[in-house]
């Protein structure tokens, strides 16, 4: 029995397409802004999300860590909602790398309020001035939940009149463009920086991207130098990073109906599905989530606990079209 592996959309393989084309890619150095590969990945990202710039790095979390440091002085804080990766999943490499602080606050579904983000930036001698404000779109631990564009208008009104850098995690802005019916850069407009993963939605096997202006560009490469992310011929990342910019709509568009199957599946047996999916992403309340996570996987279905009382499934390109069914009768029998 072949498992079904619903841990995460980074578990994708690489398509025959990009083995093709990372077996083909014309490479240089990138260190020194030679890869032609590279930069035709970086001018294309930079046009679809309505940048200036792009940078390409090998994660995320090294491509957020730079905007920090391009964004927030040393010993200044840095406002995100409550469970933002920035905060939970990138082992307090804020204070370690930027010397900053990241505050969370309250954010029902991933969403801040304005009045509240308004009201909590400090302006007091005494406390580390606020100095960006941190959003997320999907927000992962809130269940891949979407920001709407005319919140994110006000989230960033507030932003502009409090004289605070705006930054996007945007790793699955590809999940909540089809979401939304926007295209990508009408969700990334407005930020002063945004970070998207090529390895989740969007199926590439390594590597994300930092969208900024071009003045800051050169800083960012230095940043990123310093981060220990130059990384000579990527150009053979970058070609596969390449192949799925056009028609990631319709993947993520599958996924999303997946998730939606599943979900009304899950619903079904009895269970708790908390929230409803909006993306590819489904939470499941339990008791016991790492036992009952460990009895799943025993039946051939592997989801990933977090906490006590959380299992998250993620839809992604290499399920089955079944993989809802297959998954629920394998749960049933669980129960």
């Amino acid at each position: 029995m072949q498992a079904l592996d619903f841990r995460s959309d980074t578990l994708t393989r690489p398509t025959p397409a990009m083995r093709r084309a990372m077996a083909e890619a014309e490479v240089g150095d990138d260190v020194y802004g030679e890869d032609p590969t590279v930069n035709r990945l970086e001018a294309s990202l930079a046009e679809m999300l309505g940048f200036e710039a792009a940078l390409f790095f090998p994660s995320g979390t090294m491509a957020n860590q730079t905007a920090l440091l391009l964004g927030a002085p040393r010993a200044s804080e840095v406002l995100a909602p409550e469970g933002a990766h920035v905060f939970e999943f990138e082992l307090a490499a804020p204070a370690m790398l930027a010397g900053v602080l990241v505050r969370p606050l309250p954010a029902p579904r991933g969403r801040p309020d304005p009045e509240a983000v308004a009201a909590a930036v400090h302006q007091s001698p005494h406390q580390a001035p606020t100095a960006m404000l941190w959003l997320e779109n999907t927000h992962n631990l809130a269940g891949g939940t979407v920001l709407d564009r005319p919140l994110t208008e006000r989230l960033l009104s507030v932003a502009r009149q409090k004289g605070l850098k705006a930054h996007l995690d945007g790793a699955r802005i590809w999940n909540a463009a089809v979401a939304l019916g926007e295209p990508p850069a009408a969700l990334a407009r407005g930020f002063d920086t945004v970070m998207v993963s090529l390895s989740k939605g969007l199926g590439a096997p390594v590597g994300s991207a930092l969208l900024l202006s071009k003045e800051r560009y050169p800083e960012a490469r230095r940043y990123r130098k310093v981060l220990g992310g130059g990384m000579r011929q990527a150009g053979v990342l970058a070609a596969a990073a390449l192949v799925p910019l056009s028609g990631w709509e319709r993947t993520i568009a599958r996924d999303h109906a997946l998730a939606r199957a599943l979900a009304e599946g899950l619903v079904g047996l009895g269970l708790d599905v908390d929230p409803p999916p909006e993306t590819n992403m489904v939470y499941l309340r339990v008791k016991d989530a790492p036992a009952f996570s460990r009895r799943l996987e025993a039946a051939g279905v592997r989801a990933l606990p977090l906490g006590e009382d959380r299992v998250r499934f993620v839809t992604h390109r290499d399920l089955p079209d079944d993989a809802p069914s297959l998954a629920l009768r394998r749960i049933e029998q669980v129960l």
